[in-house]
């Protein structure tokens, strides 16, 4: 298939896809929530960098060694059969609808601070938020030409902000600026975790260049490069950010802003830059939400083209997108948008993505395991026994009520596999095509 056709991802949309699935909402709301934490925060985005730079080493060479659609569930089923994959399949694809729920309310969200009445009516935000989901799965069902143009403009566009806030850090620096007082937070492991906990979110998606892997131009050199470029680009706009409100912004301010990173600007550019990175932060989110609907489309045609979901999800149209898997997944999150619509936009947001990471986290597990099996080199064992380790931890950071969440969807899943499974069909492979 040439580029004109079905494999119309080349390595600059895929690494747009990469760093504009991680850079989300998140970024634009974690300093917030980190700053009770103090230092903690900077050592728990150190700690999670390196974990996400394992994952990506792991998923470079699984994605080298096994060019195939899927991802995770991919890589699972290659190392330890159809029931792994199924688990890594089905863990991953709840993370990606139920977590496109929260990156939709983060759209509007940041909508709000521009359009002050869409926190007023009671209901509207999940109403909207259902609506930039069908707004960007019919992007996605137009092709992934013209979600990978989508993707490349938001990813330019959401990275202004947060580059433009690192460089006013080192301006103060150079010119000698105080520091904002040590806020006396004690160093613990129980800090440090919850922090690694919680900026693991900032993380999700390092894996996306490997899911639509048959859509890619020479996925065997572009899916490897783009993640690991993507992951290392990434985690330094994260580590600068951090270091940036560490330094330059006190805990307490930081702590009760409902949009720090337009509070840290608006010190020195004034409190109207506020709406200016409201509409950067709205941007950012819908363009993650716009990469997350690509993959969480993908994911059910590849379980059932590996025969462990009904093949009914494995019938492409006739621009070889999967519109099955993205009409049903859309349905899913908007359910779920909607039948929490009575929470705020906060509540809403802290809840879907929590239960999100702890579903998604088993899938980076199994891929971690699975690269130990597959993949027997030194650099690769020594990173994937990293990353198994640094999974379980981030999962225990998440908390009790997050991990039970989690293993309840996993568990329905898992309920759900004797009925779903079904054999593999040559008819499938031999007619993708409605």
């Amino acid at each position: 298939m040439t580029a004109t056709g079905k494999r119309a991802l080349g390595f600059w949309a895929l690494l747009a896809l990469v760093i504009g699935n991680m850079i989300g909402s998140g970024i634009y709301l974690l300093p917030a929530t980190l700053a009770p934490l103090g230092w903690n925060q900077a050592i728990g985005w150190i700690i999670t960098l390196g974990g996400a730079l394992c994952l990506a080493v792991i998923f470079a060479a699984l994605s080298a060694r096994i060019p195939r659609a899927g991802g995770p569930y991919a890589y699972a089923d290659a190392a330890f059969g159809p029931l792994a994959g199924y688990v890594a399949a089905w863990s991953y694809w709840v993370m990606t609808w139920v977590g496109n729920g929260a990156i939709a309310i983060a759209v509007v969200s940041n909508l709000s601070l521009i359009f002050p009445v869409i926190g007023t009516v009671a209901g509207l935000p999940a109403v909207l938020a259902v609506g930039f989901v069908w707004l960007l799965t019919l992007v996605n069902l137009a092709g992934v030409r013209a979600a990978g143009r989508v993707q490349a403009i938001t990813t330019v566009l959401k990275i202004l902000p947060l580059i433009g806030l690192i460089m006013l850090a080192l301006w103060f620096a150079l010119s000698g600026a105080p520091h904002a007082p040590d806020p006396g937070v004690p160093l613990t492991t129980g800090n440090i975790a919850a922090a690694a906990g919680l900026t693991f979110w900032g993380f999700l998606g390092l894996e996306s260049a490997t899911v639509p892997a048959d859509k890619v131009q020479d996925p065997a050199r572009n899916v490897p490069r783009a993640t690991m470029i993507g992951v290392v680009f990434t985690g330094l706009i994260y580590l600068g950010i951090s270091l940036a409100f560490a330094f330059y912004m006190p805990v307490g301010e930081a702590a009760s802003s409902p949009a720090p990173v337009a509070d840290f600007l608006g010190k020195t550019f004034g409190s109207g830059i506020a709406q200016v990175v409201a509409l950067f932060a709205a941007i950012s989110a819908f363009g993650a939400l716009n990469g997350w609907i690509l993959v969480q489309g993908e994911m059910p045609w590849a379980m059932a083209r590996g025969g462990v979901f009904p093949a009914w999800f494995a019938k492409e149209s006739a621009r070889g997108i999967p519109v099955r898997g993205h009409i049903v997944s859309s349905l899913l999150l908007s359910g779920m948008a909607l039948l929490n619509a009575q929470k705020g936009m906060g509540k809403l947001f802290e809840f879907i993505g929590s239960v999100s990471i702890a579903a998604g986290l088993v899938a980076y597990l199994l891929s971690a395991l699975a690269a130990l099996k597959l993949v027997r080199n030194v650099k690769t064992g020594s990173a994937a026994l990293i990353a198994a380790a640094f999974t379980l931890w981030a999962e225990w950071g998440l908390g009790l009520e997050a991990m039970g969440y989690g293993a309840v969807l996993i568990a329905a899943g898992l309920a759900l596999y004797p009925f779903v499974s079904s054999a593999k069909s040559s008819a499938i492979a031999a007619d993708p095509a409605e």
